[in-house]
């Protein structure tokens, strides 16, 4: 296992659609394992292949208090979402310390595969909806701020270039 440098918005390849994953092998395996391990370390509850600069439909979750129920979705498909709304404080690994409101559904239904290339369907509502959501938006190129206005986009983005900047001076 290994720990995997974690993109930051506006990084361009954040904006990457993520390819299938063609079969579910040691590869893909080691790959889940390694996200994982990058997740925990970064204290996430996901983790989308995207946001670690492989584009393969994979995303990893675990939304327990004790961080042990870990969930691995596949070439993750949304097969039904409900009409009523929510919205919800979303954060992520990539935008690190913004938290911002958005609109979602409120409970889902998922189909993918898990590590072992088994097919599974869940449900999902409340984090787990919004968690899956929000990684299975970083599979099709796209971060949770471009949910937001122009201007709160803008401020974003101004704020983690100068962190970037001030990191890059401090190395």
């Amino acid at each position: 296992m290994a720990l995997l440098p974690i993109l930051v918005y506006p990084d361009p390849r954040l904006h990457t659609a993520a390819k299938p994953v063609q079969a579910v092998d040691a590869r893909i395996r080691a790959l889940v394992a390694d996200l994982l391990e990058t997740m925990y370390e970064a204290n996430g509850i996901g983790l989308a292949a995207t946001q670690v600069d492989v584009h393969e439909r994979v995303i990893v979750i675990d939304i327990s208090e004790e961080r042990n129920e870990p969930l691995v979705l596949v070439n993750p498909e949304i097969t039904w979402a409900s009409d009523e709304k929510q919205i919800g404080d979303e954060g992520c690994l990539s935008v690190p310390g913004i938290y911002d409101g958005v609109e979602r559904s409120s409970a889902i239904r998922v189909r993918a595969l898990d590590q072992q290339g088994q097919s599974r369907e869940l449900a999902a509502e409340g984090l787990l909806d919004v968690c899956i959501h929000h990684e299975m938006d970083h599979l099709r190129g796209k971060v949770f701020v471009e949910y937001l206005s122009p201007l709160k986009r803008n401020r974003i983005k101004s704020k983690m270039l100068k962190a970037r900047r001030e990191t890059e001076r401090a190395d």
